[in-house]
């Protein structure tokens, strides 16, 4: 039965007319818009172990941004009046809050167990442990050699081919993941149809050790596609039209079209409606991680997100960390008129997170409509844009030093290095405090009181990296709840695939 959230009928002002929304105007308004960072420390001596949560390995440290108790509480007042509560039980009830698309959000689903009761009576929830017991039972088969290519050579070069989400996602954890890479697997990816990363790419693959998976729910999109079927031709070409079944696998619902482009039906591996392409890399899209890290690290970053689910579903509205990241990230865009956000890992392994977050970020809250159909009251998503490490202070970090424009940034830092580590909290430090000694030239003035968080884990793990992506996801979905917007549609992305269309 649908719950308040899917009942909710929103006023024509929502969300500006919520009470919380018009006491956060005044009090930022009063009392916030011009206070210094280093004020607020200054005031409370205990500021930075109040203004900071940990859940499983992850913890923010929040304490370094434009809020105090009386932002804090009017936020979760805001989270609160907008449903946020609702809506959360909503999605693991499998109501199809995608309203524009008809259909549950349900990637919680995918690192669920049983015993969590997420959605199963949705058609394909239980059906997630099939496909995954059939996903481990490929991958074992793969690196014991069982299952080998059509010359009897170990498949040992697995190539992702997707476009979007069931590229960025894959790449992303490749990357974050390398230390869990099996020996003598290598992950590859190719995504642009201008067909220069596959021809790169093939000059230094060898056709008998090499797996194509090929990731298109509809085995239709154009990008995908076409790189799939260039692939299948350097496959012919170097070996023969029967090595296309034991070369190519794919993670599509088209029967039909994988019948006609050769994939045998044993190395086809299915997914749902309800897993969007932004959220896929818990489904069958990530067999080709999968194949080279192994089930048992795929299964922990499952289970990492799974921590993250249970946080988000069980914890108050003032102690849960993806809220709370949502509420910062609202007060920004809506109070402050912050246009954008930087992401910074200080871990080099993450450096494809920030594209993967721009992914998540700006495909969701891109939206100038409301779930109702009536344009929206407020600015919704910023625009998400980051590097890794130390390389960004020697790239654009003097524009969040010195620029005019206020970027909140999200510092994402493992502590495994002592170097990184101080380079990201001088980094944090610089940003609030800047520097006006005297005498100082007006050059050399940083004038400070710029805001970010920090969210630190021990080391980078799968079931951190888990934790991590599930973090944001919930982020994104919250503030979308808060807008009144479908965070799972991206019709403008649809319609640039009708165009390109031939």
């Amino acid at each position: 039965m649908a719950n308040a959230y899917t009942k909710r009928k929103l006023s024509s002002r929502y969300p500006v007319d919520l009470p919380a929304w018009k006491n956060l105007v005044k009090h930022h308004r009063v009392d916030m818009r011009d206070r210094k960072l280093h004020e607020l420390f200054s005031y409370d001596k205990k500021r930075a172990g109040k203004f900071g949560l940990g859940s499983g390995d992850l913890f923010l440290d929040y304490s370094k941004n434009h809020l105090n108790n009386t932002t804090q509480k009017l936020l979760t007042q805001l989270a609160t009046q907008a449903d946020v509560p609702a809506a959360i039980e909503a999605m693991f009830a499998g109501d199809k809050i995608n309203k524009t698309e008809g259909r549950s959000v349900l990637h919680v689903a995918l690192r669920a167990k049983i015993a969590d009761t997420v959605a199963l009576e949705t058609p394909g929830v239980p059906q997630v442990w099939e496909v995954l017991t059939k996903m481990e039972s490929f991958v074992d088969a793969v690196h014991s050699g069982e299952i080998k290519g059509c010359t009897g050579e170990k498949l040992s070069d697995i190539v992702n081919i997707g476009i979007g989400g069931s590229d960025l996602g894959p790449v992303m954890a490749s990357h974050a993941l390398r230390p869990y890479w099996k020996e003598g697997m290598c992950f590859h990816s190719v995504s642009n149809v201008d067909g220069t990363q596959l021809d790169d790419l093939t000059k230094k693959l060898n056709p008998e050790t090499t797996l194509f998976v090929v990731c298109s729910k509809t085995f239709t999109t154009l990008e995908t596609m076409t790189n799939a079927k260039a692939a299948r031709a350097w496959v012919i070409d170097r070996l023969d039209e029967l090595a296309v079944q034991y070369h190519f696998v794919a993670a599509s619902t088209n029967h039909e079209a994988m019948d006609e482009f050769g994939i045998r039906t044993d190395y086809r591996f299915g997914f749902w409606d309800w897993v969007g392409g932004r959220y896929s890399l818990w489904s069958a899209v990530g067999l080709s991680l999968a194949l080279v890290i192994g089930m048992e690290a795929f299964k922990a970053m499952l289970s990492g997100g799974r921590r993250m689910d249970l946080h988000f579903r069980q914890a108050p509205m003032d102690e849960n960390m993806p809220v709370l990241l949502a509420l910062i990230g609202i007060w920004y865009n809506n109070f402050f008129d912050a246009q954008s956000q930087a992401i910074l890992p200080y871990d080099n392994r993450l450096d494809r997170f920030p594209a993967y977050l721009q992914q998540l970020q700006m495909e969701s809250s891109g939206k100038s409509v409301r779930m109702d159909g009536i344009p929206v009251r407020c600015d919704t998503g910023m625009v998400i844009w980051g590097e890794a490490g130390s390389n960004a202070q020697h790239s654009f970090m003097q524009l969040l030093h010195q620029g005019t424009r206020l970027v909140p940034v999200d510092f994402i830092l493992s502590k495994t290095s002592a170097s990184a580590t101080a380079q990201c909290e001088a980094q944090a430090e610089a940003l609030m405090d800047g520097t006006y000694e005297k005498g100082l030239q007006p050059y050399r003035v940083h004038a400070g009181n710029k805001p970010s968080n920090t969210i630190h884990f021990d080391k980078l793990t799968p079931d951190v990296l888990g934790q991590l992506i599930a973090l944001y996801e919930h982020k994104v979905f919250v503030e979308g709840v808060i807008w009144g917007i479908d965070s799972f549609d991206q019709w403008g992305v649809e319609l640039g695939k009708k165009l390109a269309s031939p």
